[in-house]
């Protein structure tokens, strides 16, 4: 039986329970003169149009996990564009879901802190042998006790094959099947917030995935050929109306309905918008507004290092909080390696571009960019550091190369320590990719399941990507190269988490490191911090407060006899001088202990090596 109803909704189309076995259903499908709402192996229902295209009705006899079809002019059988869930995959029948069952337990539950925030990037898929999200909430009480506050989950949206990174989604709305069921997902967050841990979600509104994406079927509007796109038809944000809605509302189902607490925007840069709002900036806000008084996180990848994305809406921003740093992983990247191939050109891993880093965010804010022959980047002087998330690893870089090695493999255990303290206790929003913790010893490689007939281009593709590095012009790399298609890529990819038991001077550095961030306020509050040069291969960083000043010196070279020391950023702040608080060669994290440092008031400082001191400040000192 069909009826009307015009029961409030949460979202503007898809299917939503009004009471345990009937549905209110509503379709944006202007493409189409019919439209039948299909019980999976059952009886259909007609719904009813209005002038602009929009079908709805409601529907007695069906309840949560019923599984359905909507019937495009008496023929074709699509799942929802609205699906809350594809329990066969995009290419099966969508599945109703009672997003009101699910008991949470996180009514206290404010929201991202302000200050302090540490981010963990997490591929579901791979972070436990199961790959699954109730194996991964078993693992959520671990990362609390590590230090991280922020779980950021790669993308979960829907799509289709056996396995991938999420980055080719294509029911927006439903989280993949491969890793479990949306209580699931519900489950996860629900015991992160209990733990003091919040989980934000890694979003892609640049394109769809190749394979599933039955959207045209329904408008001809979702997409655009006015732009192009790295990865295939440009998204459609600038005619308004239902199809730019599809996504705005989606940046906000998943701060309602799963409690994400933010969301990290994929590849912005090809999220292309002529309208008077940019689609960012609308997104932001709905986010927010579906927030309510919970305090989320919104970040962008951005690779033209767009300032304003960060700016407030009111002046011509987009609202968001935080930017990917790009220019600080591939300084590091060259400072430990050495390496200079493809996108690692323009930067020499200098100690002044590592200081300008943790000073201004990014190193291009506009000057000429020789890889990509154009100026890169816009001002960012006005951006406080912790809008800056900096890494030495994530998903992308550990993949681009021949064998996905982590970057502890590709160093000296010294340098990789003192930089990961340089990244750990720096100004700037620190993020470690899962596994990096405990010098995880599976790669991470780029892998996607497709149909047979996706393959060779995925194979063809990957090569291609990879062929801007040099080093593969050597026939035996790209014959090194692993499959991305086949599934031992994938099962290579997983993490063994017993690593983290025996790989223990890894895991103590990193939750040391942690311990001491969180221990010293002025590292995260915002306090002035400033920097200098101590030679060629070493600097300090000193940051300021009332009460307490800290000192972090990292020394790349040989060790250092620093002497004479006119630069003042070493000067004690108070009468009771500088006091070691945490060293990278602490022989609990693999190094060979710690000489004195100013046996004869010269500082000696140890090569490949990382210091911290602290020191009261002498206006501490004046309230005595």
């Amino acid at each position: 039986m069909i009826r009307d109803c015009r029961s409030k909704r949460r979202l503007s189309a898809g299917v939503e329970l009004v009471s345990p076995s009937s549905a209110d259903i509503r379709v944006w499908a202007p493409a189409c003169d019919r439209v039948e709402f299909v019980v999976d192996g059952g009886v259909s229902h007609e719904l009813a149009r209005d002038a602009a295209g929009m079908f709805e009705g409601a529907v007695d006899g069906v309840s949560a996990d019923t599984r359905y079809w909507f019937r495009l002019d008496g023929g074709r059988l699509r799942p929802d564009p609205v699906s809350r869930f594809q329990p066969s995959g995009p290419h099966g029948p969508s599945a109703i879901v009672d997003g009101a069952s699910f008991e949470w337990t996180d009514q206290r539950w404010t929201g991202v802190p302000e200050q302090g925030q540490v981010l963990y990037e997490m591929h579901v898929g791979t972070f436990t042998p199961e790959g699954t999200w109730s194996a991964a909430e078993s693992q959520l009480q671990e990362l609390a006790d590590l230090g991280i506050t922020t779980v950021e989950m790669m993308p979960v949206a829907d799509f289709a094959g056996r396995f991938g990174w999420g980055y080719d989604g294509v029911n927006l709305y439903a989280p993949t099947r491969l890793y479990g069921k949306p209580e699931n997902l519900r489950s996860f967050v629900n015991r992160a917030h209990a733990l003091g841990v919040a989980v934000i979600l890694d979003v892609v509104y640049n394109h769809l995935g190749p394979d599933g994406n039955y959207l045209g079927d329904f408008s001809p509007n979702y997409f655009t050929d006015r732009y192009t796109n790295d990865w295939g038809r440009a998204i459609n944000f600038e005619d308004g109306g239902p199809e730019r809605s599809y996504f705005v509302e989606n940046a906000g189902y998943w701060i309602d309905e799963f409690h994400f607490d933010g969301l990290r925007f994929d590849a912005t840069q090809d999220i292309k918008d002529a309208s008077r709002e940019h689609v960012l900036a609308s997104m932001s806000r709905r986010a927010r507004e579906a927030a309510g008084g919970r305090r989320i996180f919104l970040v962008a990848e951005n690779e033209p290092q767009e300032a304003k994305l960060v700016r407030p809406v009111a002046t011509g921003g987009y609202g968001l909080d935080a930017l990917w740093n790009d220019d600080y992983h591939h300084t590091a990247v060259v400072a430990l390696t050495g390496r200079r191939e493809a996108y690692y050109t323009d930067y020499t891993g200098s100690m002044q571009e590592l200081i300008s880093c943790v000073k201004h965010g990014f190193l291009y804010q506009g000057q000429w960019y020789s890889w990509q022959k154009k100026e890169r980047g816009a001002p960012a002087f006005d951006i406080p550091p912790a809008r800056f998330v900096s890494y030495i690893e994530n998903h992308d870089q550990v993949a681009n190369s021949v064998s996905g090695r982590r970057l502890h493999q590709l160093t000296s255990p010294g340098r990789y320590r003192a930089l990961t303290a340089l990244t750990l206790l720096g100004p700037a929003t620190p993020l470690l990719f899962q596994g990096q913790e405990f010098a995880s010893s599976a790669p991470f490689l780029f892998f996607a399941d497709h149909r047979e007939e996706l393959r060779q281009a995925i194979r063809d593709g990957r090569r291609e990507f990879l062929s801007q590095f040099v080093s593969l012009a050597d026939p035996a790399a790209v014959a090194a190269l692993p499959s991305p298609v086949e599934e031992a890529t994938f099962q290579k990819s997983k993490l063994d988490l017993n690593e983290r038991r025996a790989h223990p001077h890894a895991y103590a550095l990193h939750r040391d490191l942690l311990r001491v961030r969180a221990a010293h306020g002025l590292i995260t509050d915002g306090s002035r911090v400033d920097g200098a040069l101590l030679g060629s291969t070493a600097l300090v960083l000193r940051y300021f407060s009332r009460s307490e000043h800290v000192i972090l010196i990292v020394n790349l070279g040989a060790d250092l006899d620093y002497s004479p020391a006119p630069e003042p950023l070493l000067a004690p702040p108070g009468p009771d001088g500088w006091r070691l608080v945490w060293s990278s060669e602490f022989i609990a994290y693999g190094g060979q202990g710690t000489p004195p440092l100013w046996p004869d008031s010269t500082w000696r400082i140890p090569g490949e090596a990382a210091l911290l001191f602290a020191g009261r400040s002498s206006d501490d000192h004046d309230d005595d």
